[in-house]
């Protein structure tokens, strides 16, 4: 482990804790809430985020091995996100926060293992136009950036519902 990818990990680490806090406070009701962005329900984001960790980390290790990701594109992902929302438009709180936890513990072990030159090793990234990109920045684009991104979104339904304005940081 490496000062760099501890940093990654706990990173990681506090998005998916933070998400898991605020949908642990959630009522049914707000838990089946669809948000705006695009009508997933909230409870589906929150099992979509712990659900993406594997794959997230899967292309990052190939990433550090030098090797192309290819064959992935952003339409994938909307059709990998639709259907993952039609197979899980009923799951229960439970389960959703206790893959959450399970997979990024795993993702956050994960990211300790990669040395400093494999979070520096780039290679080409079909999600991002064949760009030569490096490990380190698939894993902060995607597995510790995801809980994060989805929490601002899943805050602003929610606030929306109840009535509140939230104060946008920064």
């Amino acid at each position: 482990m490496t000062y760099r990818s501890e940093a990654l990990a706990a990173r990681l680490e506090q998005g998916a804790r933070a998400l898991a806090g605020f949908a642990a406070g959630l009522t049914d009701a707000e838990w089946q809430q669809r948000t705006s962005l695009d009508g997933r329900k909230v409870g589906v984001v929150v099992h979509h985020v712990a659900s993406m960790y594997p794959i997230e980390i899967a292309l990052a290790q190939t990433l550090a091995a030098g090797q192309a990701v290819t064959g992935v594109t952003w339409a994938d992902v909307r059709a990998i996100n639709s259907a993952h929302s039609e197979q899980n438009d009923a799951i229960t709180k439970a389960e959703a926060l206790e893959l959450l936890v399970r997979n990024s513990r795993a993702a956050a072990a994960a990211v300790r293992k990669f040395s400093d030159a494999e979070l520096d090793t780039a290679a080409p990234l079909s999600l991002n136009a064949d760009a030569p990109l490096t490990c380190q920045f698939m894993l902060e684009d995607h597995a510790v950036r995801h809980s994060w991104h989805h929490l601002a979104i899943l805050m602003r339904t929610v606030a929306a519902d109840r009535g509140v304005e939230l104060a946008r940081a920064g």
